[in-house]
């Protein structure tokens, strides 16, 4: 069998999903990788056959996505051009996790596409969503990367194609430990302005990691580091608690390895606040932003000692093989590009 895996490249996310799939992927056959996508800190350690610029988002630094940077450095055109050049007739089965370029792709050509993503999950009407509605930023879920059928990963299992998060196996062979420091990673966010939140907070200590910072700083009471896997790693494994944006794999490992959690999703991102509001259901602390009047929530979120149970089985290859099995039903035309779960 002859396979192409799409990652999507923005964020850290996907491809850290990516390195525990892989592996199971080349045992059922042969494996080509497509990644699209910039403001990824993560390489593979595998040879990726196509590197595309994709359809990006670029992180602000007020908490959300900078919607002007976010236009400059897409084009359309050179977008069209990507989605053209990607022969996915080829393949016998293509694997998408919420990759566009791919997506459309097959789309244009009336091929099958398995979505197998955490947004799949996230747009399954019985996943938890945001009280405000954000109909443009559904829109957009909905069409950024269609496919005709969807296997998804949510923070809980709640339909017969949802499945709990994929835990990458660095994580999973952790020993946790519980020492002082806090673990922060929020990187839509500037550096000023969390050094100046949580120098206001003396009696704690503070892990932050920036995409700005080149070399490691201490000032006061906290230590300020470059986005690195390895440091980070070690700083989730051994913190007191996490701090983070309301992405998915962040959050997911910090509960899998039974850390206290606190979120802050993204101005403007869907994703995100359907995010927010799965973990609410969970018991986790959720804040809207970090401006003044949502800060006085985190002192006492500090003081508390609150670890939310999950649990997270290590079922990846079953769901790759319901997956596979699924493409090979046979299937008298191509489906059009939808969403079914």
């Amino acid at each position: 069998m002859k396979i192409l895996y799409a990652i999507q490249g923005t964020g850290n996310g996907h491809l850290s999903r990516a390195l525990e799939i892989i592996p199971i992927l080349q045992k059922k056959g042969a494996v080509d990788l497509l990644v699209s996508g910039i403001q990824g800190d993560l390489k593979l350690p595998y040879d990726v056959k196509y590197q595309l610029k994709g359809l990006s988002f670029i992180f602000g630094k007020k908490g959300g996505v900078d919607i002007w940077n976010t236009y400059r450095k897409n084009r359309l055109k050179r977008l069209y051009k990507e989605i053209k050049s990607v022969p996915v007739q080829e393949y016998d089965l293509v694997i998408n996790d919420f990759e566009p370029v791919t997506a459309w792709a097959c789309a244009m050509a009336h091929k099958n596409c398995f979505g197998l993503s955490h947004q799949s999950a996230v747009l399954h009407p019985l996943a938890p969503k945001p009280l405000k509605e954000d109909w443009l930023g559904l829109k957009i879920l909905k069409q950024y990367a269609p496919c005709s059928f969807s296997f998804g990963f949510h923070f809980r299992a709640f339909d017969d194609h949802i499945f709990t998060p994929v835990i990458r196996s660095e994580i999973r062979q952790i020993q946790p430990e519980k020492l002082a420091h806090y673990t922060v990673y929020l990187p839509s966010y500037s550096d000023k302005k969390l050094l100046k939140l949580f120098s206001s907070f003396p009696a704690f200590r503070f892990e932050i990691f920036s995409k700005h910072f080149k070399k490691a700083s201490t000032i006061d009471n906290i230590i300020i580091r470059p986005v690195n896997n390895q440091d980070f790693v070690k700083s989730l494994s051994t913190c007191s608690g996490v701090i983070c944006g309301a992405g998915f794999e962040t959050p997911a490992e910090a509960l899998f390895l039974k850390k206290k959690l606190l979120v802050v999703p993204m101005k403007g991102q869907f994703e995100q606040q359907c995010n927010a509001a799965m973990l609410r259901t969970m018991g986790v602390t959720v804040l809207k932003n970090l401006k003044k009047k949502s800060c006085h929530a985190i002192e006492p979120w500090l003081l508390k000692d609150e670890i939310i149970e999950v649990d997270f089985p290590d079922e990846t290859e079953k769901i790759i093989d319901r997956l596979i099995a699924t493409a090979q039903k046979d299937l008298k035309s191509p489906l059009p590009p939808k969403q079914i779960v």
